[in-house]
């Protein structure tokens, strides 16, 4: 028997650190039959953001992949990570959801539960591990490990205690941030020993550059299990790398036993397939020692810089680094790992933006009132009075926060049901939609496409953006009835089409017209795939050959979309439509009939016009930062006074309170599920 068994991350915390968890179960399978042979302890392939990303990014079921890792992986354990009363999403479940979650995950192919709590409260455990218990699969409890002065060695080994009395299989440490250091990992280990026999296993990321080190102690010091990625899916955000941890034991009382050829032979296949997610990369790829100042995990940094970014403030990354340091304090030193790293995090970029709490996520008020536990430490009182009013509560929640939640499976049925327009529904589907009811209606609609397809970018076809170095622009063309385009995208993201000299039609015919191009004018096709972000003129304007007429938001930028010819410009999609590369997304010219304004979602409580501009007559309310408008709090035309919430805004997977800056009668300027820039007019109050 090996003294340290392996699990290996390759399946899923890896490639959520390294791009966003964008690898499909396509690029998975084909090497399963060697992971399988290899003699992890576990394969770590569910859980966690991968099953936000397979319906929001992938257009992939999550539980499909489930089933065919567990029947491509018949001899290695599947290991999910589960946020305790969170599940898989961004707010706590009634528990009879929790149960059926469980049941579900485990009847599809989950043997190992490494259930955390993002605050380390164990009351928010009990619904998880007593459904864990009753599928008879190995229970894990993860402590979220943080280095604050609450977060004390004999703290955490008390923790360990209190988990393994509720009857757990297994401990973890799990240090999401690269924090443990490799003396201060050795003595916590020998802590937790002292107060349960139970195997402990360490999860550590390799960001500050400790990982490796921190292993080798902790193993030391008596840990059974360690978690490692294979070397191509390795360091940087990642963790340490698996035939590393392989070598350094190979031959000590520590031998992993695995054979180290089939491993390069994995890391080889991955080598490549990684080529495929080259734009998803995160540009924190060595060492980064910020991260011991600001704990932010490695899955983080990557989401911090997109959201600044979509705010146009990526200079701000060190001051906002900085500042999670603030907000974790002031809101009781949560650990930061989801959620509480996303509701810290975008409030600490809240904080850069606007001033000082000045602007409160609603799920940031909701952390400082106790809707996810009690947190580690006290927090700042004033911040936590000013997140009570916003919220009309008279007082912080001291009970386990998920005693307030009815049973709400059977509705959740129901909307599913209403949702698809059947009678019936798996179980599978309720949780899917229960879990992300904003994404999950999308998703429904387009899963019978099947998954995205990633190529690395040499087999990517002639069509599509030629590999440019760092700072050059990207040139391409395309073929939109009969006629050649050249399209240039700058480093800046500025996009401009012109027509290809002779503009002899592209090999292959020309493409058909889409959304009601009448053939008559020029048509302007999308660049890349991406969304309708807004207009820049006016349904029928004249326009300039060079006038930007749209903004379209792609990989997370914007790009201007520039008249090709002067004429009279038709919109052929709405705002807020996603769109494919080279779809016509405009005409100039022509007999094409201006385009319907998008539908306003029911939940809205009354219909509003979509991208309308300012009387000039009143007072504006522009949109604070980049997002989507989730919904309105008061109808159309209603009278509101300074400081009602007018609209919700989503932004950075948050929701913030838009509020009136005057009193009067309100008039909404964009539709509810409109994607806004920053600062763009969202409503006008007259």
């Amino acid at each position: 028997m090996p003294k340290v068994k392996l699990t290996d991350l390759v399946l899923r915390d890896a490639h959520q650190s390294l791009f966003a968890t964008r690898m499909v179960t396509a690029d998975m399978l084909p090497i399963a039959d060697k992971l399988d042979k290899v003699g992890f302890f576990a394969l770590e392939a569910w859980g966690g953001a991968t099953f936000d990303s397979c319906i929001r990014f992938l257009n992939e079921d999550p539980w499909e992949r489930l089933k065919k890792l567990k029947k491509a992986l018949p001899n290695t354990p599947i290991m999910m990570l589960l946020r305790g009363q969170n599940l898989l999403g961004y707010r706590h479940y009634a528990d009879d959801v929790v149960a059926k979650f469980v049941e579900y995950a485990a009847k599809d192919g989950v043997d190992i539960f490494r259930i955390f709590d993002a605050v380390n409260d164990p009351r928010n455990f009990k619904a998880a591990t007593d459904a864990a218990k009753k599928t008879g699969k190995h229970i894990q409890a993860a402590i979220s490990y943080a280095v604050t002065p609450f977060h004390t060695i004999e703290k955490y080994a008390d923790l360990a205690k209190q988990y393994a009395d509720i009857g757990v299989d297994s401990i973890c440490i799990k240090d999401m941030s690269g924090l443990l250091k490799p003396y201060e990992g050795y003595d916590l280990v020998k802590a937790i020993k002292k107060v349960t026999d139970l195997p402990v296993e360490i999860h550590t990321h390799a960001t500050t550059g400790m990982s490796v080190a921190a292993l080798i102690k902790c193993a030391e010091a008596g840990a059974e299990i360690l978690d490692t990625a294979i070397s191509s899916m390795a360091m940087g955000t990642s963790h340490s790398p698996t035939e590393t941890m392989v070598e350094i034991f190979r031959g000590t009382e520590y031998d992993t036993g695995l054979d180290i050829k089939i491993l390069l032979e994995i890391a080889a296949y991955f080598r490549e397939v990684r080529k495929s997610y080259k734009k998803f990369e995160s540009s924190f790829l060595g060492a980064d020692t910020r991260i011991l100042a600001s704990q932010v995990p490695g899955g983080m940094l990557s989401n911090l810089e997109s959201q600044l970014k979509e705010q146009g403030a990526s200079d701000k990354i060190d001051e906002v680094l900085k500042e999670i340091a603030v907000v974790q304090k002031d809101s009781g030193y949560p650990p930061l790992v989801t959620p509480t790293s996303q509701i810290v995090g975008t409030q600490a970029v809240f904080n850069v933006l606007f001033g000082r709490y000045n602007r409160l996520s609603g799920e940031f008020q909701d952390l400082l009132a106790g809707k996810y536990g009690a947190c580690p430490a006290p927090k700042n009182v004033e911040v936590v009075k000013k997140a009570l009013e916003a919220l009309k509560m008279e007082k912080e929640i001291t009970h386990r926060p998920a005693d307030d939640i009815k049973p709400e499976y059977a509705k959740l049925e129901d909307e599913a049901k209403k949702l698809l327009g059947t009678d019936t529904v798996s179980v599978e589907d309720v949780l899917t939609y229960a879990m992300f009811p904003k994404v999950a209606p999308d998703f429904f609609k387009k899963r019978s496409q099947g998954p995205v397809v990633f190529k690395p970018e040499a087999d990517a076809p002639a069509s599509a953006p030629a590999a440019s170095a760092p700072g050059q622009a990207a040139r391409y063309s395309v073929n939109v009835n009969g006629a050649n385009y050249n399209v240039v995208v700058a480093p800046a993201g500025t996009v401009a089409v012109t027509p290809a000299p002779g503009g002899a039609p592209a090999a292959g015919g020309a493409a058909a017209p889409v959304g009601g191009a009448s053939g008559g004018g020029v048509t302007v096709p999308a660049p890349v795939a991406g969304t309708i972000l807004r207009y820049a003129v006016s349904e029928g304007a004249e326009v300039a050959s060079g006038t930007t007429m749209l903004i379209i938001e792609s990989m997370k930028m914007e790009l201007e979309i520039k008249a090709t010819s002067a004429g009279k410009i038709h919109f052929l999609v709405p705002a807020g439509t996603q769109v494919a590369a080279q779809q016509p997304v405009a005409e100039i010219g022509g007999g094409a009939a201006p385009v319907a304004a998008a539908p306003v979602p029911e939940a809205a409580p009354a219909a509003a016009p979509v991208a309308a501009a300012p009387s000039g007559g009143g007072t504006v309310l522009p949109a604070p930062v980049a997002g989507t408008i989730l919904r309105y709090a008061v109808n159309e035309g209603a009278a509101v006074q300074k400081g009602d919430t007018v609209i919700i805004i989503e932004s950075m997977k948050m929701e913030l309170e838009i509020k009136a800056t005057a009193a009067g009668t309100v008039h909404f300027l964009v539709a509810a599920g409109t994607q806004v820039a920053s600062q763009q007019p969202i409503a006008e109050i007259g």
